[in-house]
């Protein structure tokens, strides 16, 4: 028994039970991490070492972990000779280089870079939020998610049976005024440049839309929506995605905070949809140590317990619940549905 402090001016006087979960019950793949530029910097390459994070990952009880930083074409080079020896261990999955699409060889750079990557050893693609928030055509439109040019990434995609993890829209939060009714006013006001407010973007309803036509149009390719399928805050919805669309798995990465402030509904949507649920987690070589809060998340019933290693919450300022998932669920959410999409 320890006592909690609430992270804050304010003191949390409740004394309560803690559990330490240092690996997971069951060998974990994380499907959601970052080794290269997205978190490190250009240079990459030099902020860690390989076989130590390996060896770091494999302590805390990952089984394997896929790297969603390869990228495309001399990107994708470079990745491939970073985690060389590894493969195993480290799946990687790259991409394509969006900002070509208006191009008239698209269609053929997208088929030769997936060709190339798939026989250099890519498992997966990944795509992230500049598909919809930030790339604009020649007419000043930022490109949809369901933009028929795209299809060609898709399809070609399902031909080489590689599953796409895609991150489409950002917390309900960022797309509202930064005011006193925000729930993630601190973190805006530190990060004024995460806010996708106005500007003539597209507002988050319209997101989801073209999450729903990508899912509904193109039935044989499989698509993990990161970040609790673009939705954690309405698990409902997520579940009415998950019924409709038998493409669709998602994952949870750094979405914890908000899974863990509604555990019963938590609880029931995992118990629910167990088969299309991936354990993931958004972090780098250089934050292995905040594993063990999602294996307590998901293994205890803590209460009111820190989602963040940070001094100040990062998401949010509140604190999360664990939900105790059986043996059988966890088995299925740390590594059977991830072995069934990837083919490892």
């Amino acid at each position: 028994m320890s006592k909690n402090e609430y992270i804050g001016q304010k003191k949390c006087e409740l004394v309560l039970e803690e559990h330490l979960i240092e690996k997971p019950r069951i060998p974990a793949i994380d499907v959601h991490t970052h080794l290269g530029r997205m978190l490190l910097g250009e240079d990459y390459e030099s902020r860690y070492d390989t076989a130590q994070i390996v060896a770091a990952a494999r302590n805390c009880g990952l089984e394997a972990m896929v790297n969603l930083d390869g990228e495309y074409e001399g990107h994708f080079d470079r990745m491939i000779r970073k985690t060389e020896g590894f493969e195993e261990f480290i799946i990687t999955f790259g991409s394509v280089d969006l900002t070509r699409f208006e191009q008239p060889d698209f269609d053929s750079y997208v088929c030769k870079t997936i060709d190339r990557q798939v026989s250099l050893g890519m498992r997966g693609m990944k795509f992230w939020k500049i598909l919809g928030l930030s790339i604009k055509d020649s007419r000043g439109n930022y490109l949809r998610a369901d933009d028929e040019r795209l299809n060609v990434i898709w399809h070609k995609a399902a031909e080489h049976k590689l599953p796409v993890l895609i991150h489409i829209a950002d917390p309900t939060a960022f797309f509202k005024p930064i005011d006193q009714y925000n729930e993630r006013i601190e973190e805006l006001r530190e990060h004024p440049d995460w806010s996708f407010y106005g500007e003539g973007r597209y507002a988050f309803p319209q997101l989801m839309e073209m999450q729903e036509n990508l899912l509904a149009n193109n039935e044989k390719t499989t698509f993990i929506v990161a970040h609790c399928g673009s939705y954690s805050e309405n698990l409902a919805q997520v579940g009415k995605w998950l019924d409709a669309y038998a493409n669709m798995y998602v994952d949870f990465a750094d979405r914890i905070n908000d899974l863990g402030r509604q555990p019963y509904t938590s609880r029931a949507f995992f118990e629910r949809y167990q088969d299309r649920i991936l354990f993931g987690t958004d972090l780098s070589p250089l934050d292995i140590g905040r594993y063990q809060i999602y294996f307590r998340f998901l293994e205890t019933f803590d209460e009111y317990f820190d989602y963040s290693t940070a001094l100040t919450p990062p998401q949010g300022i509140w604190k999360i619940y664990g939900v105790g998932l059986e043996p059988g669920v966890l088995s299925k959410v740390y590594r059977e549905n991830a072995l069934k999409i990837l083919r490892k």
